[in-house]
This record gives structure tokens, sequence and C-alpha cells, in this order.
């Protein structure tokens, strides 16, 4: 269940109490006139089922509360009320295959904004994985894999096109090729330094390196991997299991491949360097793929989940 705070001009609440009424799968709903001042107007409160989040907020935003006064949504983790149980099961569909569009784009948004913050952690993430690739171990890989923050611009970027949200694609796209640029020159300047102080040596980066060779030789299954941690990332985004995303971030090499390019880069290895180039677009390229269609695959089946009650309710 979702959780929808309102601030309504006095004008607009019987347009605002008649929508949510009128939406299947609301319940607990609430109205206190004149206690909001800035903006001034009534408090709106209700529940309702997740899969029926998306429409009413849709319908909210068509009525203009969110210019004219505000929409606040919250998950419920725990609602114990038969109210709310037979709101769920009025709501079309499962709220785990339930997308809400404004959440997902305002999400996405933030995760996409290219910031000191972002650009620290894909940095740190990236300095990690050279030691990890210097050293052929696996585990300082994965470690990368897990700091890495790119996932938030790659799923802004699949959304921004799913949505036709131009601007959302921009600023995913800037965060993306500025924080990897900016990742990749400051990973060399640590290859030097390290290199420097006898921790990185060349002759280490030309060994076979059986644990991390993967990283600068793509092959078919880096493209297949990608789509599938690409299709797996974006059903956790959208289905709000977060915890999902701790395995797409061990299944992608986006960052330990712009590392190896920066360490290769550093000593000359122009081959293992273009390599590492390769596997990192294919990489980029195969989740933003696989992303975008798994959106538009929820899209699709959502839309005709809702024509499908919509009839029923006709019918009836």
């Amino acid at each position: 269940m979702l959780h929808l705070r309102l601030i309504v001009p006095a004008d607009r609440t019987d347009d605002v109490v008649r929508t949510v009424e009128g939406t299947v799968g609301t319940t607990h709903l609430a109205v206190v006139p004149g206690v909001a001042r800035n903006p001034p107007g009534d408090l709106v409160l209700c529940d309702v089922a997740r899969e029926a989040g998306d429409e009413l907020i849709g319908s909210l935003r068509a009525l203009g509360i969110d210019k004219t006064g505000s929409i606040s949504v919250e998950n419920i983790d725990l609602s114990l009320s038969s109210r709310a149980d037979k709101a769920e099961a009025e709501a079309p569909g499962e709220g785990a295959d339930a997308v809400l569009w404004e959440h997902l784009t305002d999400a996405t948004h933030e995760e996409s904004t290219l910031s000191v913050t972002y650009i620290a952690f894909l940095t740190l993430a990236t300095m990690i994985a050279a030691c990890g690739v210097v050293l052929d171990n696996a585990i300082l890989i994965v470690g990368a894999m897990a700091v890495g923050p790119e996932f938030g611009p790659l799923a802004g970027f699949c959304t921004a096109l799913v949505q036709r949200a131009p601007r959302l694609a921009w600023r995913s796209f800037l965060a993306l090729i500025v924080g990897f640029a900016v990742a990749m020159l400051l990973t060399v300047a640590f290859s030097y330094f390290m290199d420097a102080v006898g921790l990185f040596e060349e002759v280490k980066l030309g060994a076979e390196r059986p644990n991390t060779n993967f990283i600068y030789r793509p092959d078919a299954f880096s493209f297949v991997v990608a789509v599938l941690a690409g299709s797996a990332g974006m059903l956790s985004l959208t289905s709000a299991k977060s915890g999902a995303l701790v395995g797409v971030a061990i299944s992608v090499t986006t960052v330990p491949a712009a590392a190896n390019a920066a360490v290769a880069f550093s000593y000359q290895e122009y081959k293992q360097a273009w390599g590492s180039a390769e596997q990192l677009l294919l990489n980029l390229l195969g989740i933003v793929l696989a992303g975008t269609l798994t959106l538009l695959v929820q899209k699709f089946l959502w839309a005709r989940q809702r024509e499908r009650t919509a009839a029923r309710s006709g019918g009836a």
C-alpha cells in the first residue's frame, strides 16, 4: 500500500475527493479543512494499493495539484486493516508488478545527477578495480562493482527513452560520460603513483591473469550478462526490491573495464586498453538496451491490465 498526503486548494478539494473515491483500490480517505499554511489549503490523506497508485497520481497531476498544492507519497510497510486488504484485492494486477512512473522518473532523476559524491564513488570504485586487475584479485573486482554508482544514470537513461524525457536523458548521459572520463583520468594518475612507489608493475598487467583477463577480452557472454543484469536491475528498481541491485552490481563489468583501460593506458598497453574499452561499451549498450525493453514490456503489460479491468467494470 501507498500513503498519499495532499495539500489541496480549498476550491479543488471536492474534485480531489471525487477523484480518490473514483479510483479503484483506495481507502482510508480523510479531509482536514484549512490546516495547510504553505501553500494554504486543505489536507487530504488516503491510502491506495500500489497497483492503482500510478493511475491516481496521474489523475491528481491532471488536476494540477502538483502545481497548486503538493503530492507526497510514502510506502506503507504494514497496514492492519480489512479495508486496506479489500482495496488491494479490488485493484487490478499485483502490486509487485506495478510501475509508479512518477516515482521512477523522480528517483532516476536524483540518481543520475552529476555530483561530487557520484564522481567520488565512481572514482574510488575504479581505483579499487585497478588494484584488482593488477593483483588478478576477483574479490576486489566484485567490491568495485558493488561500490560503483553507474547504474543510476543507466536506469535514468532507460527511463528517459521510455518516458520521452530529453532532459533526463541528457542528464543521465552527461553523468555517464563525465563520470567515467574523470574516474579513468584520475585512475591513470593513481596508476602512475602506485607504479612510482613500487606497488604496480607492468609485468603483472601483462601476465595471464586467469581471474580477471575477461575484463579486456569481450565476447558474446559479455553482452548476454549485461542484458540479463540490465533487466534484473530495472525490475528491482520498478518493483522497489532494491536488495536485488547488489546482485546486479556484481554481474556487470563496467567499472572494472574502465579501470583496466586506465591502467593499461598508463603502461602504454594500448591493445589491452582498447579491449577494456570495448568491454565497457558493450556492457553499457547491453544494460541500456535491456533496461529500456524491460520498461517497455512493463508499460505494455500494465496498459493491457488496465484495459481488461476497465472492460470488466464497464460490463458490470
